[in-house]
């Protein structure tokens, strides 16, 4: 067994999507209309979906919000350097909503970005 994606449902499909792959650096892979069931389903991800687990946005055409809900944390992304990542994502016109540093008790530097929708990406400085 593998996992092959996670899902967010996204009420901006396009600014979803620019988020994803012009600030995050993401790939579109595929992206499919489903008129019958007015909805869009598109995948993004940093690699191929044989062999990388990737993001599905869902975009329901109908609906205008949602609530994020409390039990639902983040997405996480490794990184070669947290505070340049930070600094690049701001110049892409990112949010950046916990800067760049230590975790709380820690010493892993982490930072934390949000999505239009208000979804939370954190970045975690990748050690290997």
């Amino acid at each position: 067994m593998r996992m092959l994606h996670t899902m967010l449902r996204v009420t901006k499909l396009d600014a979803s999507l620019a988020f994803y792959t012009e600030v995050l650096g993401m790939k579109l892979l595929r992206r499919h209309d489903f008129p019958e069931g007015r909805f869009t389903l598109a995948f993004v991800g940093y690699g191929d979906e044989d062999s990388h687990t990737v993001l599905e946005l869902t975009h329901n055409w109908d609906t205008d919000s949602y609530e994020l809900g409390t039990a639902y944390g983040h997405i996480a992304l490794g990184v070669a350097d947290v505070y340049k990542a930070c600094d690049e994502i701001k110049a892409r016109g990112g949010r950046v909503v916990r800067e760049a540093g230590p975790m709380k008790g820690g010493t892993r530097v982490i930072a934390f970005v949000e999505d239009p929708d208000g979804y939370k990406v954190e970045l975690v400085e990748d050690r290997h």
